[in-house]
């Protein structure tokens, strides 16, 4: 492969780390499989990922990034008038799903490396950050909704966006262990069911008392 600059070389190999891993989990993402996935030497996975500890932190940034531009994509712009807020998180809601359902190995991913992060405290702090983060921007987009609509609404924009990445971590990890979209309908319905549930009770958190 012709030489890349190393700041071009890095999003490939975290790309690369990230597909390979999805495929075949967390203890596949050796530096002589990723190099091999993206067909370059493996002192070039050495040179930019130092220990295991950077690799995971990149690949868990990069996801993170990921799911927000994800939801991002989704929200209402102010271009598009008064926003109905009912409508503008299922909007981001279905967005979540669709990628769980189309992407299940990513998703896998992201709960093993949890798991790993949660006991490794060398990890844990950076899992911390990134938990942080996520809620904070899913709660500047539902406060963004929110202000492009009429009435007074009960709980904090950071509350609801807590309680609904909670409701839709367990949510989708019932899903990948009861149907992972393996053509299991009854699995599917059901997953469907409990989304709507979680919209609901999501949505109930703003309504005025």
């Amino acid at each position: 492969m012709a030489h890349i600059p190393a700041a071009e070389r890095r999003p490939q190999l975290v790309q690369a780390a990230i597909e390979l891993m999805a495929r075949e989990g967390v203890d596949a993402g050796s530096t002589r499989a990723i190099a091999a996935e993206l067909g370059v030497a493996q002192a070039t996975v050495h040179y930019t990922f130092g220990t295991k500890r950077d690799l995971y932190r990149a690949v868990i940034e990069q996801m993170t990034v990921e799911l927000v531009e994800l939801v991002r994509g989704a929200a209402p712009e102010e271009t598009e008038g008064p926003a109905d807020f009912e409508q503008a998180m299922r909007r981001m809601a279905e967005a979540l799903w669709q990628a769980l359902r189309e992407q299940p190995g990513r998703f896998r991913l992201f709960i093993e490396l949890t798991t790993y992060a949660v006991r490794n405290p060398d990890l844990h702090e950076l899992l911390r950050r990134h938990q942080r983060d996520l809620e904070e921007t899913a709660a500047e987009l539902i406060a963004g909704v929110l202000a492009l609509t009429d009435g007074a609404h009960a709980a904090e924009p950071l509350v609801v966006a807590r309680f609904f990445l909670q409701g839709f971590d367990g949510l989708s990890l019932r899903h990948l262990v009861m149907g992972d979209g393996q053509g299991d309908s009854a699995a599917d319905a059901d997953s469907a069911a409990d989304l709507e549930r979680l919209l609901e009770a999501t949505l109930n958190l703003t309504r005025a008392k």
